[in-house]
């Protein structure tokens, strides 16, 4: 993504340490209109956040300080909430204090503006790009995909294992990979997951019958319930009473039919636990033109047509 990044990436990054070492190298950044970024020590009462820039102090007015503020789209509670984080900003000025030192004017919009600008000229439908989870909702999860710009990637989009909230998935603050599913004729971007997470096979071919293997319980039915082995692999066990939506379970792989795409399983037991499968990503490339979960002669089929 060229120098956009979610805010918190960009600050570590040796360019960004160069531009920040310096006055000189402070106004070579103005000049240029490089996106730099930089913690929050403060938001005063007008609003306006004061940066440390290591060399000097800045300052993002408030007007400043995200797209929408001043139109009132955005709260001014996205901007309360960057103290003690960091801020990605472009300089447009430098001033001097009441003490005779300088202070940089910095402004987050101009940065917004300038990633939001890039994506929408140079990204596609099919494009991964890295993502931070900022806002959790029933309904998806807020990401972050460049200087503070949000894009939602709903629900159903996480994974193919069906989860109930965002939350069982997620925490505020992760770093993810997202896949870029939609783009509105406002400029929003709508995102998606489970296709980094791998094919039906890609996950089933680390598990093999007669395992018993740790997962999480994801669906109760008369049936029978439903547990998620990885993230994008669920198997149906049989029925099992006193067994929750969300507790670790243990459970025994039964057998695995590839033509039906199911894996049957036995619960050995189930208990409160705050265990939740690692995410791993399978990704080719960074893009996906489309994506097939199905394993090969299964009568189902579940896929993804991102292009054409």
């Amino acid at each position: 993504m060229s120098s956009f990044y979610p805010e918190g990436k960009l600050y570590k990054q040796s360019e960004n340490k160069k531009y920040l070492s310096s006055l000189a190298t402070l106004a070579e950044a103005q000049v240029r209109e490089i996106v730099l970024e930089a913690p929050v020590i403060m938001c005063d009462t007008e609003h306006n956040l004061i940066v440390d820039l290591g060399c000097i102090r800045g300052v993002v007015p408030r007007s400043e300080g995200a797209l929408g503020i001043t139109e009132g789209t955005t709260r001014d509670i996205a901007l309360i909430s960057r103290v003690g984080r960091t801020v990605c900003f472009v300089i447009t000025a430098f001033k001097s204090d009441g003490n005779g030192k300088t202070v940089a004017l910095l402004s987050r919009k101009r940065a917004q503006k300038l990633c939001r600008e890039y994506m929408l000229d140079s990204l596609e439908n099919g494009d991964v790009i890295d993502a931070k989870i900022t806002h959790l909702e029933s309904f998806g999860a807020f990401c972050d995909i460049g200087c503070g710009n949000i894009a939602l990637l709903p629900i159903d989009a996480i994974s193919v294992s069906r989860i109930s909230h965002p939350k069982d998935r997620f925490q505020v603050g992760d770093d993810i990979k997202a896949i870029i599913k939609s783009v509105a004729e406002d400029g929003k971007i709508t995102l998606s997951h489970k296709e980094l997470l791998g094919t039906w096979e890609e996950n089933a071919c680390a598990f093999s019958a007669g395992q018993t293997v740790t997962g999480v319980v994801r669906s109760v039915e008369d049936y029978g319930i439903f547990v998620e082995i990885t993230p994008n692999l669920a198997g149906l066990a049989e029925p099992k009473e006193n067994v929750k939506v969300g507790q670790q379970a243990s459970v025994y792989i039964k057998s695995i039919l590839r033509d039906k795409m199911k894996i049957k399983l036995i619960i050995i037991d189930s208990f409160n636990s705050s265990y939740s499968p690692e995410i791993k990503y399978f990704i080719p490339d960074n893009k996906l033109n489309e994506w097939d979960y199905s394993p090969k002669n299964c009568y189902k089929r579940i896929s993804t047509k991102f292009c054409g």
